[in-house]
């Protein structure tokens, strides 16, 4: 479902060469339309958290899915500037469906010693949908325009459906229970407040954030900086960005096996997670450099690494919240998370945009991505103590302790 989630939500990105030209749209006005989508991404993740605890993940995957794959249709049909922000807009919500919901499922069903493993496979495939649509979606507009790569995946994405639908089927008949020892009646949910007082919550919103903002920035304007800035042909483009995040997927299921491999045997959750988003921020600094001064093989390997280093985060970002909030507040943690997280997506694209209209090249956009980078080695290492299922019990009756202190002073 990831999968599919990605390859529409990158649809844009791969036309935006032809589309700018077609529609005689800006670079602002490009911007505007990556960043449209998160607009309201950002803002439903906490409400969609809610829903997907209260009511199941299960049934919120399905109504996202067929959301954002009419909106996708929608969008290959679309002339109007406003039209198109329109849709970006009502894609958002559809795909705010994904994450909360299926950490959720994750967090309910799989034991910590596995969460590795387990996000980096679905980091697999969320960072090969955009390998696999920036590839077929080049490839269909060169010979059948720009509009026809949005009608067919979009028309495609329904097609998950069937599956899904074997899938409930299954968890109707009992399939799906946690696979460890915490199996057993699920308890009940902290209260939001005590949720919103986790220093946690904060840091793995701000260590999201930082890493959002470089993700959608090389996301939203990889094709055009190829195209525009370092020569490359719209099938070029196509096959260098797909490769980069083919290496991107390859590497989030290798560094999740070797996670939960370093913790069988001993290791802790805790450094394995850490050091992995350690390397991945400080090396995002490195790759954004490369390709703001560097000549083109000096760009071209900036890429390539940057995709690898963000493809092994992924098995962190997600199986951190996991382990920290439990089966009991992941649902909501990462819709928490992941609202916060996701505004960069609002600034990121226009922003963009808007430096290369001022300046006529990216330099200063890969520069202000490389200082975005770092706040990301704050949010990771230093406002998460240690990485470890938190005891909700235990601090509900802390806090509540200390508004009785409170009360009485």
């Amino acid at each position: 479902m990831l999968f599919i989630n990605y390859i529409d939500r990158g649809v844009l990105s791969t036309a935006a060469p032809l589309m700018q030209t077609a529609l005689h749209l800006s670079y602002t006005q490009l911007g505007m339309l990556g960043s449209a989508f998160f607009w309201t991404y950002s803002l439903v993740q906490v409400p969609v958290g809610w829903i997907a605890e209260r009511y199941g993940a299960e049934r919120v995957l399905t109504a996202g899915l067929v959301l954002w794959a009419t909106a996708t249709m929608l969008l290959g049909l679309a002339s109007s500037f406003w039209v198109l922000i329109a849709l970006r807009l009502l894609l958002g919500v559809g795909e705010s469906t994904g994450f909360p919901s299926v950490s959720k499922l994750l967090a309910a069903t799989v034991p910590t010693q596995s969460l590795g493993t387990a996000n980096g496979i679905v980091g697999f495939a969320y960072t090969f949908g955009p390998a696999v649509g920036t590839l077929a979606g080049g490839l269909l507009m060169v010979r059948f325009g720009w509009r026809s790569a949005f009608l067919v995946f979009g028309a495609a994405s329904l097609l998950w459906l069937w599956p899904w639908a074997r899938v409930l089927r299954g968890r109707s008949r009992g399939a799906g229970t946690r696979l460890d020892a915490h199996a057993g009646p699920p308890s009940p949910p902290p209260p939001l407040r005590l949720l919103l007082r986790c220093r946690e919550l904060w840091g793995t919103a701000l260590g999201l954030f930082s890493s959002n903002y470089v993700f959608y920035f090389m996301m939203s304007w990889l094709p055009v900086y190829l195209v525009r800035e370092r020569g490359f042909s719209q099938t070029q483009m196509a096959t260098l960005a797909s490769a980069s995040y083919a290496v991107m997927a390859l590497s989030s299921v290798l560094a999740g096996w070797l996670v939960d491999r370093y913790i069988r045997r001993g290791g802790s959750a805790n450094f394995g997670y850490k050091a992995i988003m350690a390397v991945a921020h400080g090396g995002a600094v490195l790759s954004m450099l490369a390709m703001a001064y560097g000549a083109q093989p000096l760009a071209l390997a900036g890429i390539f690494f940057y995709q690898a280093i963000t493809g092994a985060a992924c098995c962190g970002v997600y199986a951190i919240p996991e382990i920290l909030g439990g089966a009991q507040a992941t649902g909501r943690w990462v819709g928490i998370q992941n609202s916060l997280g996701n505004l960069p997506g609002v600034v990121a694209p226009w922003l963009t945009g808007f430096i290369i209209d001022a300046t006529g090249q990216f330099t200063l956009a890969f520069l202000v991505a490389a200082a975005v980078s770092l706040l990301g080695l704050v949010g990771w290492l230093v406002m998460l103590p240690t990485i470890a299922e938190m005891d909700w019990e235990a601090r509900a009756a802390a806090a509540q302790q200390a508004r009785g202190l409170a009360a009485a002073q």
